[in-house]
């Protein structure tokens, strides 16, 4: 079986050269946040980042690449989030071509996931109510 870093070069290779440069900043931003990050490679070919549970993936589609955030209350005060606001179990980030995305912003989002996953997870962690 391939090493899962190499799967994630593979995917990030066969993509258009905005999304490599989407894909690859975003790993790499997902590494500085917490270098205890692993990398995975769930439903065949899919780029997993975990850390005592899911933390976020990657996903090209056509116009864009998904990021996924596996924390429905971490929160956002940059609103990088754009998609599944609502989500009972995860929001993504959708990243079109051309679009510039607040990199700080993205480590504190990524962090705080992991902060999460560490105390037992979002759903140990949530309270009752409207979360952001």
């Amino acid at each position: 079986m391939m090493n899962p870093a190499l799967q994630i070069d593979s995917y990030v290779a066969g993509l258009p050269g905005w999304q490599q440069a989407i894909c690859t900043a975003v790993r790499e931003w997902i590494h500085i946040a917490d270098p205890r990050i692993t990398e995975e490679i769930k439903f065949t070919n899919r780029p997993y980042f975990t850390h005592k549970g899911n933390v976020a993936a990657l996903l090209a589609a056509k116009d864009h690449v998904n990021v996924f955030i596996y924390d429905p209350i971490a929160p956002d005060p940059a609103r990088l989030i754009n998609q599944g606001e609502k989500n009972a179990t995860a929001r993504a980030i959708q990243i079109y071509e051309g679009t510039t995305i607040d990199k700080a912003a993205f480590v504190a989002l990524i962090r705080a996931v992991v902060s999460h996953n560490e105390a037992g997870g979002w759903r140990k962690l949530k309270t009752p109510g409207p979360t952001n």
